[in-house]
């Protein structure tokens, strides 16, 4: 199966982690592989260690691409999103995982740090070797490619938002 969280709207990897504490609730083992995100502290940073081991996130970003502050070359976040997936991968290979979460893969994509293909690639290796693997793609901007491969789609819509009534994100809420 393959889900997409996507959207504007706040929640896309707030509804993974909630699928991922869901699976680990009935016994699955679950795998986080975070594709932007990566200096930035945020809530599950701490909170997925008290499910281990049968759930792991792995921070593999460099952060933000392009914005607050970001000083890094393009590269670096190139190399980060080639290595997100390749670590990926052979975690699907190991078997350990039933379900495999690609946070903020859409993003990396959007932003041309890795191709949609490569992507397809990877889904199609695991839908041909391991059935049983349910992957979870989340971010803005889901490729059409993805949406037409998917089983599960959900899109969140912003309707409205304290930020643009110049509140900042709250930690342990938003991040």
């Amino acid at each position: 199966m393959l889900y997409i969280f996507t959207g504007n709207g706040k929640g896309k990897t707030t509804a993974a982690l909630g699928a991922a504490m869901r699976a680990v609730g009935e016994g699955k083992k679950v795998l986080m592989v975070q594709f932007i995100k990566g200096p930035w502290k945020s809530g599950e940073d701490e909170a997925y260690k008290k499910l281990a081991p049968d759930f792991k996130l792995v921070k593999m970003g460099k952060g933000f691409v392009g914005i607050l502050g970001d000083k890094l070359p393009r590269e670096e976040h190139e190399k980060a999103a080639e290595e997100a997936l390749k670590y990926a991968q052979q975690e699907a290979e190991s078997k350990n995982w039933d379900i495999l979460i690609l946070d903020e893969i859409n993003n990396a994509v959007s932003l041309n740090l890795i191709s949609v293909q490569k992507v397809l690639d990877f889904l199609e290796l695991v839908a041909s070797r391991y059935p049983l693997v349910t992957i979870i793609l989340t971010g803005r901007d889901a490729p059409i490619e993805f949406i037409d491969r998917a089983d599960l789609v959900t899109e969140m819509k912003d309707i409205k938002h304290p930020f643009y009534e110049g509140i900042k994100g709250k930690r342990g809420l938003e991040y």
